[in-house]
């Protein structure tokens, strides 16, 4: 496998992993890749590397440019074995190769591999000149680690951006532009708000930190390499970081006979005769990584369970305790479900959202067995006469 040249004498020398599907929960539908790039100048100097498994690939692709063995610097932007698992790999096929991280990577680095391999940790807004380039390290603060840092070349007017506006997509042409702009944002979005979203604070104030950089290209460690899109993208994470809302609801429902899922259809009839767009899901057919990148930037979020075990059924739980480490804000709330005793599902549904900060748009709305038509208009009417007092 070879390098591939993304400027001059600066290559992508990472890893496409077409055959992962899952990545810590989050639905990944392509794959992904592990973005390593090597600059040649009087320091030769990689940047990042790659997930434990993949060392053949990034060695193949190294040596049709250089001689892995005289890489005299490696950058590590993020502790995550994703990018780091195999930077000890590395030092040890080139012994002589200083490594840099951030303060934070410094102690990431060293858990990971001991005490014994040498890092040198950087500040924030330090600078590491390797021959007619000088590279500025930028610290990330939780997007989406502790230890994150990105590195800007201002002579070439790139940004190794690591895990900020990657995607996890594998393509099989590097740039933005050889796919549809909407595929490439959606999976921005996906990937920012499964992982990023709880330290929205913290990646506000590092896109504002980077927002004077004259970028040309955003190398980063998963998915395209931006160059066309760069606007559009920074412009994703700025309505991102500052929560703005869609007017959008979002149904999800787990049903066992089928009245609770009539209930979720009702409610979302409701929304739609008020001129507000619908996503509906059932739990059980889309990932939960799926639907909550349609979650976090609308302004309704209905949730339904039966009630089973004087509780909720396991996958209305399951949903809720991943939305809850998310952390989604501003939006207004709908808990419902049907029972044939008890009734406390929606009322244990409301108790959860509200323990997040979000708020109800009408009480828990609860229905005996019923399948009758009569019971699910009232049901669309209490949602519209809510949505008449706001919308």
């Amino acid at each position: 496998m070879k390098a591939i040249k993304i400027k001059d004498d600066i290559y992508f020398v990472g890893a496409f992993d077409f055959n992962l599907r899952n990545f810590h929960g989050l639905d990944v539908e392509t794959g992904t890749t592990y973005g390593a790039y090597l600059i040649i100048d009087e320091k030769v100097t990689l940047i990042d590397a790659v997930k434990p498994g993949f060392e053949n690939e990034l060695i193949s692709r190294i040596s049709s440019v250089i001689d892995p063995k005289k890489i005299d610097v490696i950058i590590a932007n993020h502790g995550e074995p994703d990018h780091s698992g195999t930077v000890k790999f590395l030092h040890e096929l080139a012994p002589k190769a200083k490594i840099y991280a951030s303060v934070n990577g410094e102690k990431s680095l060293k858990g990971i591999f001991g005490d014994d391999l040498p890092v040198i940790a950087v500040k924030n807004g330090e600078t590491l000149n390797i021959g007619k380039r000088t590279l500025t390290f930028y610290h990330t603060q939780m997007v989406h680690w502790p230890d994150n840092m990105v590195t800007y070349s201002e002579f070439d007017k790139v940004l190794f951006s690591n895990d900020v506006f990657g995607q996890h997509f594998a393509p099989s042409k590097l740039f933005d532009s050889f796919y549809p702009k909407e595929r490439i944002l959606y999976e921005a979005k996906k990937y920012y708000v499964n992982i990023v979203n709880p330290y929205n604070k913290m990646a506000k104030k590092a896109l504002e930190a980077l927002g004077g950089l004259d970028i040309e290209l955003i190398a980063t460690a998963h998915g395209v390499i931006f160059k066309d899109y760069i606007p559009d993208v920074k412009a994703l994470y700025a309505s991102l970081v500052n929560n703005e809302k869609q007017n959008k609801a979002v149904v999800v429902y787990d049903s066992m006979w089928g009245s609770t899922k009539l209930m979720a259809k009702a409610i979302a009839e409701a929304f739609i005769e008020k001129g507000i767009q619908v996503h509906l899901f059932n739990v059980n057919e889309s990932d939960q990584s799926i639907i909550f990148t349609e979650v976090v930037d609308a302004k309704y979020l209905a949730i339904g369970s039966p009630t089973f075990n004087n509780g909720i059924l396991p996958s209305i739980a399951g949903f809720l305790t991943y939305i809850k480490g998310l952390l989604p804000q501003n939006m207004k709330t709908i808990a419902f479900g049907s029972y044939g005793w008890g009734g406390q599902s929606p009322s244990i549904i409301e108790k959860e959202l509200k323990e997040i900060g979000l708020e109800p748009l009408v009480p828990p709305i609860k229905q005996y067995f019923s399948t009758h038509n009569e019971d699910f208009d009232r049901i669309k009417q209490t949602v519209i006469e809510a949505l008449d007092q706001i919308v």
